[in-house]
């Protein structure tokens, strides 16, 4: 109840000036304010971490965090806006060390490095549309985008999250890329609930564009008959639960990414069975193991030229902050998938 009062802030305070009979090119212009002193502070900092990364040398590519906190385009709970400041502190807890599975260090600033969150309830507060919203998202990732070497890794936030940031990851590189999906859901509704920025259609809204090539998803088991429709007409791959002992070896051999501009990986964290991560809005069970998920990011062959993880919701984790550490880990296991 406390989220959705928070949701719907900014639409009550336009509604209260627009009663007070305040003239629209006054709110335009004030919302125009707040939206680019929100783009300079993710600007600033991305190119202060930039110079530093450069200075160090030796980086071709690095993985750099940026929040999206983005919960009322869900269509059950919230909480998922609350997620990226819970992701970040578990990654730096304490209870383990910094270096990845693979022998990357997290402390290394040209391995990993942040430039904060885009401030999403300041701007709704403003009133600002969701029209507005998700193009100050896509400036965001093209703003970190433009510090070499930095490539984004999104910190959700619900899955709407996902069409504008590869929105702006195609539109820098300059064409489309293969999109590795690992989720319960497709999230492929034409506009769920009358929604078309709903978290369960941002991949119709990806495909539309034409900003992926090939679309994967792994993990379903929660589909409609709408699902499978879009699926078909977008030739989506879909990889259901139900036959993942037969398509496992495939899975954990993919290829992905040759001939175009790369692979960008989106990671919904109800794709992993709730025994693994309880803290979701959605619970679906029968999914993935952790491991099965780390078994096909390792073998993964391809360029990820960016990456988010998303519906992580801090309000439904155990009390230990189990999910919490499940979403840090995958953060720190994809970090290390980008970097080189």
């Amino acid at each position: 109840m406390a989220m959705n009062k928070i949701g719907k802030k900014g639409i009550h305070y336009l509604q209260k000036l627009n009663a007070a009979n305040v003239p629209s090119d006054l709110l335009e212009k004030g919302q125009n304010r707040v939206i680019n002193a929100s783009l300079t502070l993710i600007r600033e900092r991305a190119k202060l971490k930039g110079e530093l990364v450069r200075a160090l040398g030796g980086a071709k590519a690095s993985a750099t965090l940026l929040g999206v906190p983005i919960g009322h385009n869900s269509s059950f709970l919230q909480g998922p806006a609350f997620a990226p400041p819970r992701i970040r502190e578990a990654i730096w807890c304490g209870s383990t060390n910094s270096t990845t599975e693979e022998g990357k260090e997290l402390n290394d600033p040209r391995v990993l490095t942040d430039v904060g969150d885009v401030p999403v309830q300041e701007i709704r507060d403003c009133g600002v549309e969701d029209d507005r919203l998700m193009n100050v998202v896509s400036e965001s990732v093209k703003l970190v985008m433009e510090q070499d070497p930095f490539r984004p890794l999104v910190l959700g936030g619900d899955h709407s999250i996902s069409f504008p940031v590869v929105r702006a990851v195609s539109e820098k590189l300059g064409g489309p890329v293969d999109i590795l999906h690992l989720d319960a859901h497709p999230d492929i509704y034409h506009a769920f609930e009358g929604n078309k920025y709903s978290h369960a259609s941002s991949f119709a809204r990806i495909m539309e564009g034409g900003y992926a090539r090939r679309l994967l998803q792994v993990g379903i088991r929660s589909i409609t008959s709408e699902g499978r429709e879009q699926g078909k007409k977008f030739g989506v791959e879909q990889y259901e639960m139900r036959t993942f002992s037969r398509d496992r070896h495939f899975l954990e051999n993919l290829k992905l990414g040759e001939g175009i501009k790369g692979v960008y990986i989106s990671i919904d964290v109800d794709s992993l069975d709730p025994a693994f991560a309880p803290g979701v809005s959605h619970i679906e069970p029968g999914g993935l193991s952790f491991r099965d998920v780390l078994n096909i990011l390792h073998n993964l062959q391809g360029d990820v030229v960016a990456a988010d993880v998303v519906e992580f919701n801090p309000q439904r984790d155990t009390v230990d902050g189990m999910t919490a550490m499940v979403a840090a880990k995958l953060v720190r296991e994809l970090t290390a998938k980008i970097s080189k």
